[in-house]
């Protein structure tokens, strides 16, 4: 029996939705996924929202599709539903199919660790950026258009590093290394060090 997956791709901001910045690498993942394991694609959704926010009018209709065409919810990485483990937790109770790309094999308790890295690296962005704007401006830079570059680049720094934690830390997650703990040990170990503010 064929397969049927329901797309659900998330953009943060509006620019992003328009220049397809990000939605067309998640749409190929997808596509290139079911492609491959000669599922069927019967619906996309697409939601320009901030990965913060719980309110999700395009996931929650993307949801109901599911239940009603009995299909599986698939997105390309974890962190494009959500870095909020409240809400992934949510929508596992909502008893919906749902396969991460970036982690095909996770169990409940591995999703729930990828968010918690999520939400924890998001966490972090917004302290990284707080604190290289105020050193910016304790040197005397004037703000103002400086500081939405300055912003931009330590976003970007800290999204560089998620990217580059993620594949290890599925792999450890994998062979049982299942604890905030240990991950962050391994991560010690390996010899990742979190960006510098």
């Amino acid at each position: 029996m064929t397969a049927n997956f329901i797309a659900y791709y998330r953009v943060s901001t509006q620019k992003q939705g328009q220049s397809g910045l990000g939605l067309d690498a998640q749409r190929d993942q997808v596509r290139n996924h079911i492609a491959s394991t000669g599922g069927m694609l019967i619906a996309e959704h697409v939601e320009i929202e901030s990965g913060k926010l719980s309110s999700r009018p395009v996931l929650a209709q993307a949801i109901v599709e599911c239940r009603r065409q009995k299909a599986t919810l698939i997105i390309a990485k974890l962190d494009r539903l959500a870095r909020n483990v409240a809400f992934v937790s949510s929508l596992m109770e909502a008893k919906v199919e749902f396969l991460a790309l970036d982690a095909p094999f996770a169990n409940r308790l591995m999703i729930h660790i990828l968010a918690a890295v999520a939400e924890h690296e998001r966490e972090m962005i917004s302290l990284r950026t707080k604190a290289a704007l105020q050193a910016a401006k304790a040197r005397g830079v004037i703000l103002g258009k400086n500081g939405v570059n300055l912003a931009a680049q330590q976003k970007a720094k800290s999204l560089q590093f998620a990217e580059t934690v993620r594949e290890p830390i599925a792999q450890w997650l994998n062979d049982g290394i299942d604890t905030l703990a240990s991950i962050a040990e391994n991560l010690n170990r390996a010899g990742y060090q979190t960006p510098e503010r």
